[in-house]
Parts: C-alpha cells; sequence; structure tokens
C-alpha cells in the first residue's frame, strides 16, 4: 500500500461529542493511528444521541472511523501508568474535554512538555483557554448565538440554528489544520508545541464577511431565509411543476443575460429599479414576483436549459436525504464502506483526493474494542490487565 501522510504518527484522543472526534478522524484518513479513549461501558456521550444508523449515532459513525478504542477511566489511581505508557509513543495528544480537566489530570502542554519535548498537544474548547469566558459551558447553538450566526440565518425576525453543527465543526477542521502545521514545525525544530482552538473564535473567523459588512456602525445585512442578502436575484426559486431550485447572477453581464434568455424579456434589463445589483436588492420583492411571473409556466427541465443556455448558476435544493443517491457522487465514486458494531454502512470518502495515496477508511470501534490488545501492546501481561479488569480501572 502507497504511504500515507500521518502514517506511523500516533495520536492520543481524550475526545468527546463533534469538535475534537471529526479533528482526529481526519487526521486518522490521512493514516494517523488515533487511540480513542473512553469510559469503561458508557464510551463517548455522541454515541447517545441518537439511534439513526442502524441503531447507532449518526454524529459517532460520522466522526470516528478508523480510530481504536480503549477503555479505561482516567481518574482511576492505576490510570496513570497506562496514560505514562501510551505518552512514551504518542505524537500528538487532542482534547476537549471540560476546561481545566486536562490539567488536573496532569495532562497540560505545560506539565507534557517538561518530560514529552516533542508532543504536540491540541487543546479544543468553547473559548479558549483564558479570558472570561474560559469557564462558560460552550454547547454548538450556545456559540452558534454567541459568534453572531443566529442573527444571520433565519428569514426576517426570526432566526434559525444553522443545520449542522457548525461551531463545532469549524473547530474541528482547525483543530485539524493546525495539527498538520504543527507536525511541520517540529519537522524542522524537533520540538513539539501547544495548540489553543477555540469554538468561538473558529466561528467568528467564519463569520467575517458578515461582520465586515457592518463595519464602522454600518447596518447588519437582514436576514433573507435561503436568499442572498446584497445580491439578486440571488437565492430560491419556485417552478411551474413544484421543483425549488436555486439560481444566482453575479455581475452585470449574466443579468443583461439572464433577463434576455431565460425571462425571454431583454428589456427588463434596463428596468430603472433593476439596473444596478444595489437597486435590484432594494426591489428583490418586484423582481421576484416578475422571475416567479415567467417560471410559474414553465417545468424544470425547461428551466433549467434556459438557465444552462445562459451560463447562469444553478442549483436543485436537495435535501440531506438526496445525497444518497446523488450522480455526482456516484459519478466521481466518493462512496465507499466501513464497517461499525452493527455492520458495514456507507461512507464518503474524504472530499480532497490526493493522487499518491488512498484514505485509510477502517471501522468504526466497539467501546473499549481494543482495550487488552493495546495494553498487552503497552507492556501490561496477562495478570497485571486481569487485575485491571478486577479493579475497574478498565
Amino acid at each position: 500500500m502507497p504511504l500515507r501522510p500521518l502514517d506511523g504518527v500516533i495520536v492520543l484522543a481524550l475526545e468527546h461529542a463533534v469538535a475534537a472526534p471529526l479533528c482526529t478522524r481526519h487526521l486518522a484518513d490521512q493514516g494517523a493511528r488515533v487511540i480513542k479513549i473512553e469510559r469503561p461501558g458508557v464510551g463517548d456521550f455522541a454515541r447517545h444521541y441518537d439511534q439513526r444508523v442502524r441503531g447507532q449515532s449518526s454524529y459517532f459513525v460520522w466522526a470516528n472511523r478508523s480510530k481504536e478504542s480503549l477503555a479505561f477511566d482516567i481518574k482511576h489511581p492505576r490510570a496513570r501508568t497506562i496514560l505514562e505508557r501510551l505518552l512514551a509513543r504518542t505524537d500528538v495528544v487532542v482534547q476537549n474535554l471540560a476546561p481545566g480537566a486536562a490539567a488536573r489530570l496532569g495532562m497540560s502542554f505545560e506539565t507534557l512538555q517538561a518530560t514529552h519535548p516533542r508532543l504536540i498537544v491540541c487543546d479544543i474548547s468553547g473559548y479558549g483557554a483564558d479570558g472570561p469566558y474560559r469557564d462558560k459551558k460552550a454547547y454548538d447553538l450556545m456559540v452558534q448565538a454567541e459568534a453572531g450566526l443566529l442573527s444571520a440565518t433565519g428569514n426576517g425576525d426570526a432566526m434559525a440554528r444553522a443545520g449542522f453543527s457548525a461551531a463545532d465543526v469549524s473547530a474541528g477542521m482547525y483543530a485539524y489544520s493546525s495539527v498538520l502545521s504543527a507536525l511541520l514545525l517540529r519537522a524542522r525544530t524537533d520540538q513539539g508545541s501547544h495548540i489553543d482552538v477555540a469554538m468561538f473564535e473558529s466561528l467568528a473567523e467564519w463569520m467575517g464577511n458578515p461582520m465586515y459588512y457592518t463595519f464602522d456602525g454600518q447596518p447588519a445585512a437582514a436576514r433573507t431565509g435561503g436568499a442572498h442578502p446584497s445580491i439578486a436575484p440571488y437565492g430560491p426559486t419556485r417552478v411551474g411543476d413544484g421543483q425549488t431550485l436555486m439560481l444566482g447572477v453575479q455581475n452585470e453581464r449574466e443579468w443583461h443575460r439572464f433577463c434576455a434568455e431565460v425571462l425571454l424579456d431583454a428589456a427588463l434589463a434596463e428596468d430603472p429599479r433593476f439596473i444596478t445589483n444595489t437597486l435590484r436588492s432594494h426591489n428583490r420583492e418586484a423582481l421576484n414576483a416578475r422571475i416567479a411571473e415567467v417560471f410559474a409556466s414553465l417545468d424544470t427541465t425547461e428551466v433549467e436549459t434556459r438557465l444552462a443556455r445562459a451560463q447562469i448558476a444553478q442549483s436543485r435544493v436537495n435535501a440531506a436525504a438526496d445525497l444518497w443517491l446523488h450522480p455526482q457522487l456516484k459519478a466521481r465514486g466518493r462512496w465507499t464502506e466501513v464497517h461499525t458494531p452493527a455492520g458495514p454502512v456507507p461512507a464518503l470518502r474524504p472530499p480532497a483526493t490526493n493522487s499518491a495515496f488512498a484514505a485509510r477508511m477502517d471501522p468504526v470501534p466497539a467501546i473499549g474494542e481494543h482495550t487488552d490488545a493495546l495494553l498487552v501492546e503497552l507492556g501490561f501481561d496477562g495478570e497485571e490487565i486481569a487485575a485491571l479488569h478486577a479493579e475497574g480501572a478498565v
């Protein structure tokens, strides 16, 4: 098998929920060996969020493939021996425990650096390692609100939660890229480093455009549902047969083509209400009414044909379930299969394909599935392992 970028890199994951598991799953995709610490008998609480995938959690199946599950009680008196033996061979520690919990376990970067100078430690939290919000509870929706995302979603005065865990996912992706950068830095300096990733700051970065839109006291963009707040026409449109299409006109050249070739009304492009994007945005209700009037007599195929001919951006407004059968994913061979404790399930390959190697797509582990094998690897003999089980340490 061709060498993968992170083959040989060992990641110790003290993780739960979404942000840290998503980070380490992407590291595993690249070949890293991820050893996931779970509570005996209970595991990562994300295992119990729902039962949508053959009785298993949709969150957990998505974010935890290609990992080894080591179940032990990290607060047990004998846990330190297991941790020390793991740390002796670990390259990266990723954790998103409660604020201060890792430090109380002796797992802070400052403590670990003294004995493991090449270790990279990535701490993921809601608001970061310091500041007045450090200890504030930071569930995903709370952070969506704090970072202003809810001010930009929804319609009119009605806010809407983003349809996925946006704060968790943004933090997980910044943690992933930051670990990769830290590994590159270590290759040059032979020294580890500390990564501090905050969900709030990650999502605040993603809110850069809406934030700058309010620069110097200017009013925020209005909530516009599925439409773009500052470009028109750009948003969902109903077609005569009931289908909803998304279309977008980005510049004046496209606007003239849209009027002439899609609406078959070239004169509309010079209507004083619509001659610039700013005016179209201010008069979007009248513009949308005109578009709806034309599209009401057309079916989806005809509208798509006209838009394609005019080279106007378009897409269908799919449901999440439509992704399972999407023709583009099928045509590009994006689907594979991973095994889970409840049997095989389909899985999307990582979105960035590299010609030099295939991403790792190994099973989703059961709670503690690899505990005994890992303990043997760490040098514990059968009698010691039996004692660890008897004492409730594992």
